[in-house]
């Protein structure tokens, strides 16, 4: 039992005082106890969580601010795959946008006046992580508010289930802060005084006391909950990512069999859904569409994030369409030297209808694009219809088909599909990185009912599905060496995907990490699972794939996640320049996140610790090695 707070009050949460309206019968009939202001109600922690359905609204924040990590402009998401072998940010107009990550990504430009989409989200992953850890803390800290009936089994599982979402996402926010900045504060209460004297904590004593949560979660948050709110299977999965943090392996295994055992989830490997008739679609096309991420036929989901015109905290629509689309409709001329694409919706050829009006924010590098699927030979995720190149696309300019000789004859590329170069090898787009790549047209298509120039509209959102679940399996055994379990558990979703199968002798970290790339590009944090499995080769000094080996010792300066993306993501590797002159470079000590300098600053009565590579680290002390008790 959590101990009982009745006599506390909860400095953090909004004291909206409703005051009755006053009326007054004139001068002559007025008294002062008439004038006394006479509240209707106290919005007070007594009268708002003392009730189940109080404490679980409670949760609702929790699940609100979930969606922010994919939806608007720039979303967060991006910054996750910009900081990874994927992707990167491909706005090429300007200075600021994160792509010379060794000169933009210090401590002081990490703050909210650049926490915005033409520079990167860092920040937001720091302050939202702790707001989100704030709203669970609310509901832990107030669990026995209500009077529950301690005799009463139902009266229990319901107080426990409540308390286990509600750890749930506290270890939700605490897994990525851990993978993105490394040592960082235990905030595990609500405090009724400024506090100014948090210390870093080891991450592994963090990424210890929230496996101890989910457990506590996974025996008493059942699976038959609304859509958008914590599963069994969710707290499940997130077990399974901190067991292989910790490098509990075969816990990890265990987690995992029991949601793919389990009977509740199963993969979608059957037709379903809104486009379930169409015969030139598939279940990859199905899956994805943001229709049926939250119905009830849909086994696959463990964790969404719910996106409705009408549902709390708008989000403007999730804007894939405009986020990781090419800009088309710029810098493409025909081989006869016109223009040869617009933006305009209603033409002939309305790519922006189809495809959204895109800006290449989130713009992949050669390794999504080609080199991943070097051996694809039919994989659904990356066939016509599915996918989606340059080459698809027609040149649609109206004022091509103009024809009024001889200042402007018709150009008879009009309707005909984009060339990269002409006949004679000239290249034919003057920005190939903002306007010239492929997507995975299936995952990023969401009809927009906001604007009318389509940029991907409201729409649900996968947080964890059981195709993942798989894939961290296959991870488990990957490390326990028992690579024959780890590669059938590979092909269970290359099977979905009618993709070649791997064998037993193929299975390592890179292959486990190319599948988690084709499966689930814009869905994981990417950089979090680059850094986590950094920390196992560090910690395990097992060899990787490139033949080294790692340690703990030198992380910030040796590291997998700095090998892996200088391996396979060329902007980074060949500091490719962009039209304005930024380069794209990276560091070893990218690894990790700087720590934002006004929090360092903000706290004036203790030390938190900067991570190595940024300006203040050489002030760090010893981090904390357990859970601080205030």
């Amino acid at each position: 039992m959590q101990p009982n707070h009745k006599n506390q009050r909860f400095a953090f949460a909004s004291k909206k005082l409703w005051l009755a309206a006053l009326l007054f019968a004139g001068a002559m009939g007025c008294t002062k106890d008439f004038l006394k202001p006479k509240p209707k109600s106290f919005y007070v922690p007594e009268t708002a969580y003392n009730t189940p359905e109080g404490l679980n609204a409670a949760l609702v924040a929790c699940e609100r601010n979930m969606r922010y990590e994919w939806y608007g402009d720039g979303a967060p998401i991006i910054t996750q795959m910009l900081f990874s072998d994927v992707a990167v940010d491909g706005t090429t107009d300007k200075s600021g946008p994160a792509q010379d990550l060794n000169l933009l990504i210090t401590p002081d430009a990490v703050v909210s006046g650049s926490d915005n989409a033409d520079h990167n989200r860092i920040f937001w992953y720091w302050s939202e992580g702790y707001k989100g850890i704030k709203y669970a803390n609310t509901v832990i800290f107030y669990i026995d508010e209500p009077d529950w009936d301690t005799t009463s089994a139902e009266e229990m599982a319901q107080r426990n289930a409540i308390l286990g979402a509600a750890y749930f996402h506290r270890a939700y926010r605490y897994y990525d802060l851990c993978n993105e900045f490394g040592d960082v504060p235990w905030v595990g209460k609500i405090y009724d005084y400024p506090k100014l004297d948090f210390q870093s904590v080891k991450r592994e004593v963090i990424l210890q006391q929230i496996k101890k949560d989910l457990e506590f979660a996974a025996e008493w948050v059942p699976d038959n909950t609304d859509k958008g709110t914590v599963t069994k299977g969710a707290v499940l999965h997130l077990l399974t990512k901190v067991n292989l943090a910790l490098g509990d392996f075969d816990d990890a295994i265990a987690s995992a069999s029991a949601v793919i055992d389990g009977g509740t989830y199963h993969l979608m490997t059957d037709r379903f859904g809104t486009d379930a008739d169409d015969a030139s679609k598939n279940v990859i096309w199905d899956l994805h569409q943001s229709e049926n991420k939250s119905i009830a036929a849909n086994k696959e989901a463990l964790m969404l994030v719910i996106d409705k015109p009408d549902v709390d905290g708008k989000s403007g629509g999730i804007s894939v369409m405009r986020q990781c689309v090419p800009e088309f409709y710029a810098a493409i001329n025909t081989p006869a030297g016109n223009k040869g694409t617009t933006d305009k919706v209603g033409v002939e050829f309305d790519l922006t209808t189809m495809y959204g009006r895109g800006i290449g924010r989130c713009r992949p590098s050669n390794y999504s694009q080609f080199s991943l699927w070097d051996n694809d030979a039919g994989d659904l995720r990356h066939a016509p219809g599915n996918w989606v190149n340059m080459e698809d696309m027609v040149y649609n300019e109206p004022d091509l088909k103009r024809n009024d000789p001889p200042d402007h004859p018709a150009d008879p590329y009009y309707g005909k599909h984009l060339q990269l170069h002409n006949s004679a090898g000239t290249l034919l787009c003057s920005d190939t990185i903002r306007c010239w790549f492929g997507w995975p047209y299936y995952k990023l298509y969401v009809p927009d009912n906001i604007n009318s120039q389509p940029q991907g509209g409201n729409g649900d959102w996968y947080v964890f599905r059981l195709a993942e679940t798989y894939l961290l399996r296959a991870e488990a055994y990957y490390w326990k060496g028992n690579l024959a379990a780890a590669a059938d558990d590979l092909n269970k979703v290359k099977a979905r995907a009618q993709a070649p199968l791997i064998t037993a002798g193929q299975v390592n970290i890179g292959s486990i990490l190319d599948e988690r790339a084709r499966e689930l590009y814009y869905e994981e944090p990417r950089k979090v699972e680059l850094t986590r499995i950094a920390y196992l080769f560090a910690k395990t000094g097992k060899p990787a794939y490139n033949g080294k080996t790692y340690s703990l010792d030198n992380f910030s300066t040796d590291n997998f996640f700095y090998d892996r993306v200088m391996e396979k993501n060329n902007f980074y590797k060949n500091n490719i320049t962009t039209i304005h002159g930024d380069r794209y470079t990276m560091s070893p000590y990218h690894v990790l996140w700087p720590i934002p300098q006004k929090a360092i600053n903000d706290n004036t009565q203790a030390r938190i610790n900067q991570n190595k590579g940024y300006t203040g680290a050489e002030n760090n002390i010893p981090p904390l090695d357990k859970i601080p008790e205030d």
